[in-house]
């Protein structure tokens, strides 16, 4: 199903109307939750707000912007909980994981590029269980799949690079997927965490150093906006 579609869908299924008696019915309230900024999230967030426009019905969204500060977001789930919204959209992993463990009867629908599984989000693909569904594009799964086309692209490259976040969830799993697809290709794979200004510099400076080819992005640090003048 089309991202557009999901969306659609969700915002028609928020906007059912709860008859309260001769009452006006409460427009429906939509909890939008995001690790990132909103700038950050326009990928999500613009398409979110399409599908809702083409639904016809009339809601209301919360939005909760962590700005890459993790830790903000339980606070920032919590806070859409006791607001007593109809459904909580978690834009990224870190805020799904936020989400699910801020509540268990509000309805989340996520957006990771993890296993949700291994995650701990769902159950299972085929039947999530509890109040968590959403989209998985696998993005870990397909990193491999990514370097090997770098090779391809760049093929008298030995070493390649990986600016890590190592505070997001998927960074984790992500590498280690990375590692034994490096070692099948012969080629040197130089990971370096990089969550403050500071630790790009020490990172590419890192990569001058082993004479890497090319880089990549591993998770939603801060920093990662400060790159195009690094380089």
């Amino acid at each position: 199903m089309r991202r557009r579609q999901f969306i659609a869908g969700l915002g028609s299924a928020a906007a059912w109307p709860v008859v309260a008696g001769a009452q006006q019915p409460a427009m429906p309230v939509i909890g939008f939750l995001s690790a990132q900024s909103a700038d950050d999230s326009k990928n999500v967030a613009v398409p979110f707000l399409q599908g809702l426009k083409e639904t016809g019905q009339n809601v209301a969204v919360e939005y909760r912007w962590a700005e890459n500060q993790y830790d903000r977001l339980q606070a920032l789930a919590a806070d859409l909980v006791r607001r007593r919204v109809a459904v909580i959209v978690a834009a990224n992993t870190p805020a799904a994981l936020a989400a699910k463990a801020a509540t268990t009867t509000i309805p989340i629908v996520f957006v990771t590029g993890g296993d949700p599984i291994e995650l701990g989000l769902v159950a299972s693909l085929n039947r999530p269980g509890a109040n968590l569904t959403g989209i998985a594009n696998l993005a870990g799964e397909l990193a491999p799949k990514q370097l090997q086309l770098l090779n391809e692209l760049i093929p008298s490259a030995a070493a390649f690079g990986v600016l890590a976040d190592p505070a997001f969830p998927v960074t984790q799993s992500t590498i280690a997927e990375l590692h034994p697809a490096a070692r099948t290709l012969g080629l040197q794979l130089v990971v370096v965490n990089a969550r403050t200004n500071s630790d790009l510099e020490t990172a590419f400076a890192t990569f001058s150093q082993q004479h890497v080819a090319a880089t990549g992005r591993c998770g939603r640090s801060p920093a990662f906006g400060k790159i195009a003048g690094l380089i």
